[in-house]
């Protein structure tokens, strides 16, 4: 099959890379052109806008910072909805509000074109290998037409209601492991003063009854950081823990929901934004808030 990715950040750039993997001819487009090099060198095509990229495809898959980008790729000048796509599927996979996504549906249905969305769990290692846990939101039947893409990249794939539903889950599950990063900083800022090395600190966590599965998976990691070394590539960055909890704050209020936890950990990872750790992955607010004085 024939799919476009358009928006190569981490996720996108390893998602194109499993479609390639998996035997899809792929189509690549971002708006920084040199994110499409490692894809064109791995075989795929190179759109020159997006809406080069939706007329060679039959499938597009977008994965986007934010719901700006969303409208800018595609309702813009050259965007995706710019030529004619009837008949196309469209799938949409960024961690957005699920009111970017309602909004977003008519548009392309009035096109002709089918519509899901789905919001991914996991990092850009199960988007390698095809273990992401997808959520999607959308029409009985543009979801059993996206099903055969999306498991292949999918180690779970939960269809969970019209679009929006696929938003709100994904906002719901990341949730608290937002919190978790915030409350295993300050954990450890009581427990470091016992004084064990780090491997014994972390080691006795992921045993705890407060350990999560995201603590284990990064437990070498965080060891690293606390010794103050390198601990590897950001997975998933605290300046977009930042964006998403906004989002979830947002979103819950909008629900009647009054987001307390959710506030504090925006305000922890802020903090560490403004010192200029956004670029570090989530789990290094273990490591800042662990060492942080009280202001």
């Amino acid at each position: 099959m024939h799919i476009g990715v358009a928006g190569l950040g981490a996720m996108g750039a390893a998602i194109a890379a499993r479609l390639l993997e998996v035997g899809h001819q792929v189509t690549v487009w971002n708006r920084s052109a040199e994110k499409t090099k490692p894809l064109a060198a791995a075989g795929a095509k190179v759109a020159a806008t997006p809406a080069e990229l939706a007329s060679a495809v039959e499938a597009a898959i977008t994965i986007l910072t934010d719901g700006a980008a969303i409208d800018a790729v595609y309702n813009g000048p050259s965007g995706l909805l710019s030529g004619n796509v009837k008949g196309k599927l469209f799938i949409e996979m960024s961690t957005v509000a699920p009111k970017v996504e309602i909004e977003l549906a008519p548009k392309l249905r009035a096109k002709g074109a089918a519509f899901v969305e789905c919001p991914v769990g996991g990092s850009t290692a199960p988007a390698r290998q095809g273990k992401l846990l997808g959520l999607m939101g959308g029409e009985p039947a543009d979801a059993e037409r996206a099903k055969p893409i999306l498991n292949q990249l999918c180690r779970r794939l939960e269809h969970c209601g019209p679009v929006g539903a696929g938003s709100a889950m994904k906002l719901a599950i990341n949730l608290p492991l937002m919190v978790a990063w915030q409350a295993y900083g300050e954990a450890f800022a009581i427990a470091r003063s016992v004084g064990w090395e780090p491997k014994r600190l972390l080691d006795l966590f992921v045993e705890s009854n407060g350990a999560n599965k995201a603590l284990a998976m990064r437990a070498d990691m965080i060891v690293k950081m606390l010794e103050g070394k390198d601990p590897g590539p950001t997975t998933f960055s605290i300046a977009n823990g930042v964006k998403d909890l906004r989002t979830m704050i947002e979103t819950g209020e909008s629900k009647g929901a009054d987001m307390l936890a959710t506030k504090a950990a925006l305000a922890g990872f802020e903090d560490a934004t403004k010192h200029g750790f956004g670029g570090g992955d989530g789990s290094r607010m273990t490591v800042y808030w662990a060492s942080r004085k009280k202001s």
